[in-house]
C-alpha cells in the first residue's frame, strides 16, 4: 500500500473506493467467494522488466513509457556499450535493435509491443525471446506524426538464432 503522504487527492479517493468495494464484496458474498471477488477487484501488480539502453536514445524512452502504460514496472540501465550487453545476453546480430530487455527469463529485443510480451509470459514457449529487428516506424516508441506505420513481424528466437513469426502488426 502506498504511503499516504505520497498519494494525490485523486489517488487517495481511488484507494478508498477500491477498499470500500472490496469490503462490500466480502460482506455481500462472504467466505471464499467474497475473497475471490476482492482478488478480482484488486489490479495485478506491475510486471518487472529490466531494460538496457543507450542513455541518449529517445525512442528507447518512449518504449519504456509504452511498457509503463501497459502494466510493466521497468528498471532502466543506461549502458555505455550496448553491443557488449547484447553479446553477453546472446542476442543474435541479425535481430538487434537499439535496446534489450529481460523479463520473466526471456530476452526482448527492440520495439516489441507490450501485448506480445504479455502473450509470451502467458504462453511460456521454449524460446530465448522476442525481437523486432531494426527501427520500424510505427512500432511502440517509433511512432512518427504524419507518417504511416510500417508493417512488421515480432519474431521468436532460440539459442541457435532460428526465428519464427510470433505476431504481425
Amino acid at each position: 500500500m502506498p504511503d499516504s503522504t505520497t498519494l494525490t487527492r485523486r489517488g487517495w479517493i481511488a484507494l478508498v473506493v477500491r477498499g470500500a468495494a472490496a469490503a462490500s464484496a466480502v460482506a455481500l458474498v462472504g467466505g471464499e467467494a467474497g475473497a475471490a471477488t476482492v482478488a478480482a477487484l484488486t489490479p495485478p501488480a506491475p510486471t518487472p522488466i529490466l531494460v538496457h539502453k543507450d542513455a541518449s536514445c529517445r525512442c528507447c524512452e518512449k518504449w519504456v513509457s509504452h511498457l509503463r502504460g501497459n502494466g510493466f514496472r521497468p528498471t532502466v540501465r543506461d549502458e555505455a556499450d550496448m553491443d557488449a550487453i547484447k553479446k553477453t545476453l546472446g542476442v543474435p546480430s541479425a535481430l538487434q535493435s537499439c535496446h534489450t530487455a529481460v523479463v520473466g527469463g526471456y530476452l526482448v529485443e527492440g520495439h516489441v509491443p507490450a501485448a506480445d510480451i504479455r502473450r509470451l509470459l502467458a504462453t511460456r514457449p521454449k524460446v530465448v525471446g522476442l525481437a523486432v529487428p531494426g527501427m520500424v516506424t510505427g512500432s511502440p516508441g517509433m511512432e512518427v506524426p504524419g507518417r504511416p506505420a510500417e508493417r512488421y513481424d515480432v519474431l521468436t528466437f532460440d539459442a541457435t538464432g532460428r526465428t519464427r513469426r510470433f505476431s504481425s502488426h
